[in-house]
């Protein structure tokens, strides 16, 4: 087999999607350069769940995922404890894959990544100020007045993505009118079980918790999510609000929160963009929150951006990244097959967010009798999430085969 041209790729921005990219694009062989325009790649947020599909990725780019985070199977329930959905998966699933979701911390995941990152690839303290492109490569204008010539750019620069206003212009973000509360806990707190991630919604309030690990320590992780106006200020002390929006919720989510080291909790609004019709444009493309934000009502956000990362860097093994055809054809078909599932995740977090937070009050007994009384959200949720579950671990064993032949 004629070895391919190595090529040379910019992506911008250390989060998951753009660790991942990296990760991904070096394994492809060509040379990939990280930038992160603060000192060091760090997280924003403290609480994560990851779903099977992510974590096989993350194996296959060589991060080390033993004993990442605590196996969990998901249940809704109603404030009376009525178990509203049940996300179940395949058995086989479920144990290669350590339950039907990990929780971990955030801060672990990064760990991980940057540990698995070839020496020299991040480049932090590099802020990329504009760029511009044509069919010879991308030209990347640095705040240091240095210019970086690479042959593709990946934008992983979140939700306020230079990469994505360059390519595609502005656009309003979509305010949810949410916003979350979230900590974590190492302590005993009696009636928290293992394994298990229970989501309870009342009339107007998420509270939600599940099982994590960090660095060999057994521990929970929980959040308060409801209505909130964003034009009005955020509280002021975090851990009494989210304590008081626990009240009347079952134990063991009270006792959690009361647990928790008020320096654990963090706040943040709920906010995306209305998905992209076109991700890439010449030798430019988008992952994660640059190409779909994601509410955290999905749980997805890290996990498909992880495997924007991975399906990026899979495409691009085998390509002479100097044929401007050949990586236009290559970027599309990395983002073809990611439209559908990321529009979907984004789109039902949002509609999940209306249907338990923004219903009119005179409807909200309505709803909640369809809830505990019919199979509906099991349908919507307990039984889709792990169908596309399912589809992405098989897009992923296909991409692999690909990936193994054109760099055999």
């Amino acid at each position: 087999m004629t070895p391919t041209r190595r090529g040379r790729v910019a992506v911008i921005g250390a989060g998951p999607a753009g660790m991942a990219a990296a990760l991904s694009i070096h394994q492809a062989g060509h040379e990939v350069m990280l930038l992160e325009r603060y000192p060091q790649a760090r997280p924003a947020g403290n609480i994560l769940n990851l779903w099977p599909p992510p974590i096989k990725a993350l194996g296959l780019m060589g991060v080390d995922t033993a004993d990442l985070g605590a196996p969990c199977l998901t249940e809704f329930r109603s404030p009376a404890g009525k178990v509203r959905v049940r996300v179940n998966l395949p058995d086989d699933v479920v144990r290669d894959y350590g339950g039907g979701f990990i929780g971990l911390l955030r801060p672990d995941l990064y760990e991980r990544l940057l540990a698995a990152l070839p020496p020299g690839v991040l480049q932090v303290n590099r802020t990329v100020q504009s760029f511009d492109q044509d069919e010879t490569g991308v030209r990347l204008h640095m705040a240091d007045g240095h210019v970086e010539h690479v042959d593709v750019l990946v934008g992983a620069d979140g939700i306020d993505s230079l990469v994505r206003r360059t390519l595609w212009g502005d656009s309003p973000k979509r305010e949810h009118r949410l916003h979350i509360f979230g900590g974590y806990t190492f302590a005993d707190v009696p009636g928290a079980d293992r394994a298990l991630a229970v989501l309870t919604h009342s009339r107007t309030v998420q509270g939600s918790w599940t099982s994590i690990r960090s660095k060999g320590r057994d521990g929970y992780q929980w959040w308060m999510l409801c209505a909130h106006d964003p034009g009005e200020p955020a509280p002021g002390d975090l851990h009494p609000a989210a304590t008081a929006l626990a009240d009347g919720f079952p134990a063991p989510l009270p006792d959690l929160i009361a647990a928790t080291d008020p320096a654990h909790v963090q706040r943040w609004a709920l906010r995306d963009r209305k998905p992209l019709p076109q991700w890439s444009k010449g030798r430019a493309t988008l992952v994660g929150d640059a190409a779909h934000p994601t509410s955290p009502y999905a749980a997805y956000g890290a996990g498909m951006a992880t495997e924007d990362g991975y399906f990026l860097g899979r495409r691009l093994a085998g390509v002479n990244l100097s044929d401007h055809h050949a990586v236009q054809a290559a970027l599309q078909a990395y983002e073809t097959p990611r439209k559908p599932h990321t529009t979907r995740q984004v789109q039902q977090a949002w509609m999940l967010g209306k249907l338990f937070h923004h219903a009119p009050a005179l409807l909200r007994p309505v709803r909640d009798a369809i809830l505990d009384h019919t199979p509906l959200l099991q349908k919507v949720v307990g039984e889709s999430s792990p169908d596309e579950i399912i589809a992405q671990i098989a897009t992923i064993d296909e991409a692999e085969a690909q990936f193994a032949a054109r760099t055999s």
